[in-house]
């Protein structure tokens, strides 16, 4: 064979190894398609669900498997030191808005008509008390009593006076009523209580554990009996919606995707049955493809992680499942 063919072959032999090994797509040398296709594997929430309060597990109504609803009992714990809470807080409840209510209402008028009474009386008092010195002073200068019993007089008269005075202050201080700052020491001690009972009502409340959205109960984690605590998991359930595919895409086609972008979804298990979903989320840090991403570019790749909400999601979809996600024929750059 002459040294034209030779180099004609051996031309030849480099431009479909070249083609195979896609080096002109990766110099640039040709243009190259966007793809159509992403890759990625169904992600689903999942809740560890426990009590907010301490307590002893008295009853669980669902085993793993079980479907629940929103607003399911999924267990509850004794409530009888919280019912017990509740009655107490109850009881002091009452006594503080009694006391509030006295001070507010004041002195009852018997009580008035009583301090009125002591008042005149200490005045007769007083009045008596009067005419004893007048006559002992009287008295003293013909040496009929001794200077002791007009000083006893005396006495005896400031007392009255002092007495009298005293009745006279507590007549008042009783028809005025209870002070404003007691009043308001009392409204508040009666708000503090009413919170306290509040709070002995949620704890009661807190003693049933509800489902917060529909979903599969994965584990169940505690039995009948056990005493738990607040941070302590009870079930573990994963929920039937949000259902989102963990997509990524590479740095060349990263234009053609955009947040709020409708795409479909399809699994190797039902290929036909196409998913509405949305691009809800493009992450603004690059990574390298990750291991558990099957696509047609290698590895060493930069890729930018996506999360694609699957609008319908039904019970098909399942945590951890491949999918397939279909970009629109026409997608173009973020708007």
């Amino acid at each position: 064979m002459n040294k034209p063919a030779v180099a004609l072959v051996l031309l030849a032999g480099a431009a479909a190894s070249a083609w195979w090994f896609d080096v002109p797509q990766r110099l640039g040398w040709i243009g190259t398609e966007q793809t159509s296709v992403l890759y990625g594997n169904v992600d689903i929430r999942q809740v560890s669900l426990g009590f907010r309060v301490s307590g002893r597990i008295a009853s669980l109504g669902v085993d793993e498997g079980d479907v629940v609803k929103p607003g399911d009992v999924l267990a509850t714990l004794d409530a009888a030191p919280f019912e017990q809470a509740v009655a107490a807080a109850q009881a002091d409840l009452g006594a503080l808005r009694a006391n509030l209510a006295k001070l507010r209402a004041g002195a009852r008028p018997t009580e008035i008509a009583q301090a009125r009474a002591t008042h005149e009386e200490r005045l007769a008092d007083l009045e008596n008390a009067n005419l004893a010195y007048e006559r002992a002073r009287q008295l003293r200068p013909n040496g009929t009593i001794s200077q002791a019993n007009l000083d006893e007089a005396n006495a005896n008269r400031a007392a009255a006076a002092a007495r009298a005075t005293s009745a006279r202050e507590a007549l008042a201080l009783i028809e005025e009523g209870s002070r404003i700052e007691d009043i308001d020491a009392a409204q508040a001690q009666v708000l503090a209580a009413e919170a306290k009972l509040e709070s002995a009502r949620t704890s009661l409340a807190d003693t049933q554990l509800f489902a917060p959205s529909a979903g599969t109960v994965l584990s169940r984690v505690r039995e009948a009996g056990a005493i738990v605590a607040p941070s302590d998991t009870v079930y573990v359930v994963s929920l039937n919606e949000p259902v989102w595919v963990r997509a990524y895409v590479a740095e060349p086609d990263l234009g053609r995707v955009h947040p709020g972008m409708a795409v479909e979804v399809t699994s190797d298990s039902a290929p036909d049955h196409r998913y509405k979903a949305t691009v809800g989320f493009i992450s603004p840090v690059a990574e390298f493809t990750p291991k558990s991403v099957e696509t047609p570019e290698l590895r060493t790749d930069l890729v930018y992680r996506l999360r694609i909400v699957v609008d319908k999601p039904g019970p098909d979809l399942r945590q951890g499942m491949p999918v397939t996600v279909h970009l629109p024929e026409k997608a173009g750059a973020a708007q």
